[in-house]
């Protein structure tokens, strides 16, 4: 079931269009990848999904209807402008933040202890938000998107300025919220987070949609069809690339059957998602 249909949604800027008829569904408890250059209306998307912009034609339905108001308390959303009150003091912050999304205050207090807790920042609460560096700015802005359990979470760049460790903390919160049942869009440029986090993802250059569809379904689409052996006899270790067959058995057969060799590994090779988006939006600019 789809979480999110967007129905030929169109939006204009004056003579600017920033999405021209894009129509895609978001499947309920998946990982979604919004992809696109910068300027491409990912953006815009996820602001006309979120009704913080109207579109021009077309609709966006929730749950299979169309979305009003009151389904976006359902949404986390955390847009790639980051945005906290720098004067506030981080736990008051966070306390207004959930409470607008509908919690009661002993319900947020209760929830963003657990999470400061596994973030790490609990010493933090009484701390102005202008004190925190900008790693910690960001896992406030994380939480806070996510405390109040939101059946949809839209994630703008969630890993943008983060160094290794806490990217990896923040990977592993995502895959932990999708295994209790949240779909997550993310809207990233990176290609290795993609592949790592998508069960499906959708590019959408100069207005529109040029590709949706399973990650490894894509990948599928533009490999080259071909297979990497590695194998070993008396003269050592070897490496070939060769054309799969339709079954896949007669090119190790061939190996097979040589007296003394050793079949070590044989796996399909596929294109990254970073060779396809490059791939994709260069043949769109020409």
């Amino acid at each position: 079931m789809a979480i999110i249909e967007c129905k030929n949604v169109c939006k204009n800027f004056g003579e600017k269009v920033a999405l021209d008829h894009v129509s895609l569904e978001i499947p309920e408890g998946k990982i979604f990848g919004l992809l696109g250059p910068n300027g491409a209306g990912k953006t815009t998307l996820i602001r006309i999904i979120n009704r913080i912009t109207i579109p021009t034609d077309g609709e966006v339905w929730f749950n299979g209807r169309p979305i009003t108001q009151a389904d976006v308390e359902k949404i986390g959303y955390m847009p790639e402008e980051r945005g906290l009150y720098r004067k506030m003091k981080v736990g008051d912050q966070a306390m207004y933040l959930a409470q607008l999304k509908g919690m009661s205050a002993r319900d947020a207090q209760q929830a963003l202890k657990e999470w400061f807790v596994r973030f790490g920042i609990q010493s933090w609460w009484d701390k102005k938000v202008e004190e925190l560096s900008k790693g910690m700015a960001q896992k406030l802005q994380f939480i806070t998107t996510v405390v109040h359990k939101p059946s949809l979470m839209i994630l703008d760049e969630p890993f943008s300025g983060f160094d290794p460790v806490n990217a990896e903390i923040i990977r592993q919160e995502i895959l932990r919220l999708k295994e209790e049942g949240a779909t997550i869009i993310l809207s990233t440029h990176n290609m290795e987070s993609v592949e790592e986090l998508c069960d499906d993802i959708a590019l959408i250059n100069k207005a529109r949609l040029v590709i949706t569809g399973g990650v490894e379904e894509i990948r599928r689409k533009y490999g080259n069809n071909n297979v990497e052996l590695v194998w070993t006899d008396a003269d050592g270790r070897h490496t070939e690339v060769l054309p799969r067959e339709t079954d896949g058995a007669s090119t190790l057969r061939t190996y097979l059957d040589k007296e003394g060799v050793q079949i070590n590994s044989y796996k399909e090779l596929m294109p990254r998602m970073n060779d396809i988006f490059i791939k994709l939006v260069t043949e769109g600019e020409e």
